[in-house]
């Protein structure tokens, strides 16, 4: 029997040493408040929190997430998006669906991108908050909702709406319920606290009310322009990027025609390494977001009945391969997530390295609630895995991205729980990696062979490819 423990590849060992370390000495201690009436409901609620362009070894740096979420719940070492871009990982999110079934491609405004792509293609219509607003559910977004949202109306399905429009960290421009709100530059007006103020307000506000509530919570953090906090500049002075094996790789001369292409120089180095810095900055304030929520819904009286995901939409690569600046790639850095999940029938203290995806997240939300998950859905629910009663599980995912320019880039893959890994790109070009500790983890050796071609492996992903509802849970289990 297939048991959730700790099972991990050797790319997440910085991540899962921090979380054991937080499991094993709780050195945090959390801020006490007076705590409420409990709250009525047997519903349960939910707080949603995605970083954006977080990659899954960030949770090292926050400290207070790691503790009040990780030690206290259970964390993911193999979260996964299928398409490591916001638009469409957003939408997955969403909509429960892989991108080749919502649509959603690209960041930019076109029918199959953008916020005018996610109206064109219904989504906006039909979605997680929709679902959860008919069933009784008090729905909340506070921060970004999908790419070029452009703060013109309030979607259908939100009954608290506090919608990104302009700016990043400061000079912000939302749609406050329909009122076109303007913060400016100062320190009261950093964007991560100004998100953490209001999602603080509609936890208040609706657990009084006694009604579930569903808050969808989206700061800008860690995403470039970035910009800590002014509590929180110097606090990684001199901090450097991390030197895997991949990290400027020396010898790419099995990668594709493109990676090929790459070379870092002295400067993009020093950049990579400011970055580095800015971002572990930059995340403090996210970090005390989590501690503000959590402490909100505990003084709400509502915490033992709430479910807490943390996430991101995608990762980044950060000199791996060669690559500056960039994410939408088939490898580890820009797929692989954080995840952390706290409440009342989570394992507390339980890591899992179950294969979990982004199009988990509608399913299992559906679940808890007591609703019904519609057939389009492509995704399954996590709530035997947050039990830990999961017997049998998902052994494959699927990769998919698509550029702009239609370029030979375009890519489908398959990330096996076993460490498999095989991508195909419009361009012909093919890879195989073996991502197991004592072979390839950091994906430095490309083993693909025209004249030995993993036909399994191969097979699988044309029937992922295409899948849609209970087909891609199928295609997924198999081997």
């Amino acid at each position: 029997m297939r048991k959730p423990v700790l099972q991990l590849t050797s790319v997440a060992t910085v991540l899962v040493l921090g979380l054991a370390l937080v499991l094993l000495t709780k050195a945090y201690t959390q801020r006490s408040e007076p705590t409420a009436p409990a709250q009525t409901t047997a519903n349960p609620n939910f707080v949603f929190i995605i970083a954006d362009d977080m990659r899954y070894d960030d949770l090292a740096y926050m400290p207070k997430t790691r503790n009040l979420l990780g030690a206290r719940g259970m964390p993911f070492s193999n979260a996964y998006v299928a398409d490591a871009l916001c638009c469409p990982s957003r939408t997955s999110i969403l909509t429960g669906m892989y991108t080749h079934n919502h649509n959603v491609w690209f960041n930019s405004s076109s029918r199959e991108g953008g916020w005018q792509g996610f109206k064109t293609q219904g989504h906006e219509q039909d979605n997680l908050a929709t679902r959860l607003h008919s069933a009784g559910y008090t729905t909340g977004l506070i921060g970004q909702y999908v790419k070029n949202y452009d703060g013109s109306s309030v979607p259908p399905g939100w009954d608290y709406w506090f919608g990104h429009y302009g700016g990043a960290y400061y000079s912000l421009d939302v749609n406050d319920n329909g009122t076109d709100r303007h913060y400016g530059s100062s320190a009261s007006d950093y964007s991560t606290d100004v998100y953490s103020n209001e999602a603080q307000n509609f936890i208040g506000t609706s657990a009084q009310s006694g009604d579930p509530f569903f808050a969808y919570v989206a700061p800008t953090a860690p995403h470039y322009p970035l910009k800590a906090a002014p509590r929180d500049l110097h606090t990684y002075d001199g901090l450097k990027t991390p030197r895997p094996p991949s990290f400027n790789e020396a010898d790419v001369s099995d990668n594709s025609p493109w990676i090929k292409k790459l070379s870092l120089s002295t400067a993009q180095i020093a950049q990579i390494d400011a970055r580095q810095e800015d971002r572990a900055e930059t995340l403090q304030a996210l970090d005390d977001l989590v501690e503000g929520l959590v402490n909100k819904l505990k003084s709400a009286g509502v915490l033992n009945n709430t479910y807490i995901f943390f996430t991101s939409d995608n990762g980044f690569e950060m000199g791996e391969h060669r690559i500056f600046d960039a994410k939408r790639q088939p490898y580890e850095e820009s797929i692989h997530v954080p995840l952390l999940v706290r409440g009342p029938e989570v394992a507390a203290g339980l890591t899992t390295a179950d294969l979990t995806l982004n199009t988990d997240f509608f399913p299992t939300i559906t679940d808890l609630a007591g609703i019904q998950t519609p057939s389009y859905v492509d995704g399954r629910s996590l709530r035997s895995v947050l039990k830990g009663s999961a017997t049998t599980w998902r052994t494959a995912i699927l990769l998919e991205t698509r550029f702009e320019t239609g370029t030979k880039r375009d890519f489908y893959g398959i990330r096996t729980s076993y460490g498999k890994k095989y991508i195909e790109y419009a361009g012909g070009f093919r890879e195989l990696y073996d991502l197991n500790p004592n072979t390839d983890p950091y994906e430095l050796s490309n083993s693909y062979s025209a004249t030995n071609k993993p036909t399994r492996l191969a097979a699988r992903l044309q029937s992922l490819k295409v899948c849609a509802g209970n087909a891609c849970r199928a295609a997924e289990n198999g081997q």
